[in-house]
């Protein structure tokens, strides 16, 4: 059986956690914990432009509101 995650032709969706991490997503698989939708249903190309289009900074969020804290505090 193939790896649902390597499958050029399945449809994927863009999910994102609490910390601002992105990851694709096979769409026949549910949702984890922990997870939300971030954009819909598609192809595995559209789903990798999505997500370097809006995760830009791969620090986890908390970690970026600690160093934000730092400068400021």
């Amino acid at each position: 059986m193939p790896n649902p995650f390597d499958e050029e032709s399945s449809s994927f969706l863009v999910l994102v956690n609490d910390e601002k991490q992105y990851s694709l997503w096979p769409a026949a698989l549910a949702v984890p914990g922990g997870w939300t939708v971030a954009r819909g249903e598609g192809s595995r190309a559209e789903s990798l432009e999505f997500v370097e289009t809006v995760w830009t900074d791969m620090r986890p969020a908390g970690l970026v509101e600690a160093m934000a804290a730092e400068v400021t505090g």
